[in-house]
């Protein structure tokens, strides 16, 4: 990424032969911009964005009017089961090689340079599932929520505004919010009126669609995006935690509350009602299968970290299982270990493993170093 000049931009347009009325709105509106959201390129139009980032400017119209078949390869993963519950799946949405390059420069020219709200801690630089974790060390009361399919609750008008407040004008911010959304599936949607235009004319016909599109889960600005659309919602649960003398922080659509003060259960109902109600004001649902609230007393992860000290810890089926993997490496070889654990390869199986000495060293740095020594000298 180049940072934007207006000299030197109005130097190429005008060698490229523009009208100099065109420069000069242009170089306004990109100064505009600028000012508004430093360090944000500026994207004039779709031809512009296609200039910039290479990708042919038929593929992007084709984007924005919805056209058939969407670029978008759609898969099914396997979620963690709830207690008395049926098997679970994710469903995966991953931009075609082109989009997806495309979304990443999104991130990397615009997305990265408008911050979130500060109780925020997932897809920023610079925090991770301990920062996340360490607020809420020593706490007596404990309350972890959900939201229910968190990615695509974020509709297609949410991201509009998003890109409008960054300082993109309508056009391109609309333009924008359809490359980074997709419709979904049209016979569960086609019904629900948050998922349905509320504009009896359009001023482009071929961007007319009755159904607006949501954020998919799979693909490099969604994490972001779904971020900067909850500003809001961090703001109003942060007053009610202020307010209620709680601590609140949010990875992704992991809600956490913690007071060290002494409460009881009636309060505790009360405030659970209230985030509740700020969830479902702000176009969210909340999973309410998955609200636990843990007691003075009880044992309280947040994250699958321990937070009962003064710094968040690794909890003991971590180490248990990652000491398990050591052992059946060390004793029975990766091939066998691999075969019995279920990984196809064992290059597949060794990533798992590193990843989770990685985790430990973060969290545990003395624990988690002493563990990459025994995983160095393994025989792969």
């Amino acid at each position: 990424m180049t940072l934007w000049r207006s000299q030197s931009f109005q130097t190429a347009a005008k060698k490229d032969g523009r009208e100099d009325q065109v420069v000069k709105n242009a170089t306004t509106i990109a100064t505009h911009l600028i000012r508004r959201s430093p360090g944000v390129e500026p994207i004039l139009s779709l031809g512009h964005l296609s200039h910039l980032t290479g990708t042919p400017y038929n593929m992007l119209r084709s984007v924005v009017r919805r056209d058939e078949p969407e670029p978008y390869r759609i898969f099914r993963i396997r979620k963690r089961p709830l207690e008395n519950e049926k098997l679970r799946f994710r469903t995966i949405v991953v931009p075609a090689p082109w989009l997806m390059e495309l979304h990443r420069w999104l991130n990397v020219c615009v997305l990265e340079h408008i911050s979130p709200h500060s109780a925020s801690m997932a897809f920023s630089r610079g925090n991770s599932i301990r920062d996340a974790a360490a607020p809420h060390c020593g706490a007596r009361w404990l309350i972890k929520m959900d939201i229910m399919n968190f990615f695509e609750s974020v509709t297609e008008r949410q991201v509009f505004r998003v890109f409008e407040e960054i300082g993109y004008e309508p056009l391109v911010a609309f333009e924008l919010a359809r490359l980074c959304t997709r419709l979904g599936t049209r016979s569960t949607h086609a019904g629900h009126p948050r998922y349905r235009s509320s504009l009896n004319r359009m001023e482009i016909k071929d961007y007319s669609d009755p159904l607006m599109g949501q954020l998919p889960q799979g693909a490099p600005t969604s994490p972001r995006l779904a971020n900067l659309v909850s500003r809001d919602l961090d703001r109003a649960l942060t007053k009610l935690a202020d307010e209620r003398g709680f601590v609140y922080t949010r990875y992704a659509d992991d809600l956490t509350f913690s007071s060290r003060e002494t409460l009881n259960r009636t309060v505790i109902k009360s405030v659970v009602g209230a985030i509740s109600g700020i969830i479902g004001d702000n176009g969210f649902s909340p999973n309410v299968a998955k609200t636990t609230v843990s007691s003075p007393g009880a044992r309280k992860i947040v994250l699958g970290l321990l937070i009962d000290g003064d710094e968040p810890r690794l909890s003991r089926e971590f180490k248990q299982k990652l000491r398990q993997h050591l052992y059946y490496l060390r004793e029975h070889g990766p091939v066998i270990h691999a075969g019995r654990n279920g990984n196809a390869t064992t290059f597949g199986l060794r990533r798992h493993v590193f990843g989770l000495l990685q985790h430990a060293r973060q969290i545990e740095p003395a624990y988690g170093n002493s563990r990459l020594e025994e995983f160095a000298k393994i025989q792969w």
